[in-house]
């Protein structure tokens, strides 16, 4: 991944905009780039450069899952060193799961999973133990607590964020 110096002034315009103002409109590319004076094909491979450098890992809506009626849970496994990668697949060829990460614990993946309904989640759940031999531990929220998080690329944006919320 490259690191916040490395990055042109542009490209860190493009990616605040991505994070807190992504345009909703048929061509959002064209959009963004009309604010920063770029067309629309100069932002999309600018977009596709920091895609393909890891700068940015994924572009998409983040919808409340519970106002849509779905459910959401937390997963912790523990998976040994030989079968992380066949796990970790497994996990990951579902749409339900937004999140997966490898933590230094007894429980060493932590990822969530959204469905339609809890009895959807537990069998999808139950599906990749029966898949993978290994056992997940299913936790789901008491309280939901969601937390914005934003990276902003610009140092005055940094040091007064408030000047910045959509």
């Amino acid at each position: 991944m490259t690191d916040d110096t490395s990055l042109s002034r542009v490209e860190k315009e493009i990616l605040d905009i991505i994070q807190t103002d992504f345009p909703l409109a048929p061509r959002p590319y064209r959009v963004i780039g009309k604010k920063l004076g770029l067309t629309e094909a100069e932002t999309l491979s600018r977009v596709r450069v920091l895609r393909q450098k890891g700068v940015i890992r994924r572009i998409g809506a983040n919808f409340q899952s519970k106002k849509l009626g779905w459910h959401s849970t937390l997963c912790a496994a523990c998976v040994p060193e030989d079968k992380l990668e066949e796990f970790v697949a497994e996990v990951n060829s579902h749409p339900g799961v937004t999140h997966n990460y490898l933590r230094k614990h007894k429980q060493n993946v932590w990822f969530t999973y959204i469905g339609p309904s809890k009895e959807f989640v537990r069998q999808s759940l139950l599906e990749i133990t029966r898949k993978t031999g290994i056992e997940i531990l299913n936790l789901p929220a008491k309280n939901m607590f969601k937390i914005k998080v934003d990276f902003p690329m610009h140092e005055n944006k940094r040091r007064n964020p408030s000047t910045y919320s959509p």
